[in-house]
């Protein structure tokens, strides 16, 4: 896993905006840690992740299961909507992930958005957002819910206490905007997007081969160049 910590030296960034309800993201996220995995310099890339709503008119208060879901808001057969999911479920498998749709239940993300940015100030972002992939999409859990995502935050390793304050109090719900907002200037209208080392973007789900080669050019150009010889 890349560090969260941005320490001195040369380093790159890669800024990420994805949804915990996208599973295209969870897709891409396995990919990119592949890729990280095979890149000599690893310890030198900086992840960030930013909040984006795919379904922000969703309620706080209640679930659906993400069969309905589909149903409601796509305006499609029950059978279409399962056909759906049993296609993505296939290139999860295929990256070496595993869904579970049919206990998956959908809910407004934007509190499991205020715990990424709580994890980020504990250097945990990346592994918190690896959780919450999981809880959605494998464990059936609902992350809207502060106790869960209590609990989820104590598995990786935080303070329980302080997750349950930061949640409470909506410390980072400012932040959720933000990344919103600048989603919007940026003009992404869907997620997995990345920003590498603030020059290029990418979207959606990418082949590990894919990930390496724009990280070995990025590496490549943030080299330092060689001081001009005095004439």
């Amino acid at each position: 896993m890349a560090g969260e910590s941005f320490g001195r030296g040369r380093r790159i960034s890669i800024d990420i905006w994805s949804d915990v309800m996208c599973p295209f993201c969870y897709m891409s996220d396995a990919q990119l840690d592949h890729a990280l995995e095979q890149f000599p310099h690893r310890d030198a890339v900086d992840l960030r992740f930013h909040s984006f709503l795919l379904m922000p008119q969703l309620s706080k208060d209640a679930v659906i299961n993400v069969v309905d879901l589909l149903v409601r808001e796509r305006g499609i057969s029950r059978q279409q909507a399962v056909s759906t999911n049993a296609q993505i479920r296939e290139h999860a498998n295929a990256v070496g992930l595993e869904y579970h749709f049919d206990r998956a239940v959908a809910t407004n993300m934007r509190t499991a958005h205020e715990l990424s940015h709580f994890a980020l100030g504990q250097r945990r972002q990346h592994h918190m957002i690896q959780r919450l992939f999981k809880a959605h999409f494998v464990d059936g859990l609902n992350v809207g819910d502060h106790d869960v995502l209590v609990g989820l935050a104590e598995e990786i390793g935080l303070d329980s206490a302080a997750a349950r304050k930061a949640l409470q109090s909506g410390e980072f719900a400012d932040a959720v905007e933000a990344d919103i907002r600048q989603a919007r200037q940026l003009g992404i209208t869907g997620v997995p997007f990345f920003v590498l080392d603030n020059k290029y973007a990418m979207s959606g789900v990418q082949p590990v081969e894919g990930f390496l080669d724009a990280l070995n050019k990025v590496w490549a150009e943030s080299a330092p160049r060689p001081a001009l010889a005095d004439r």
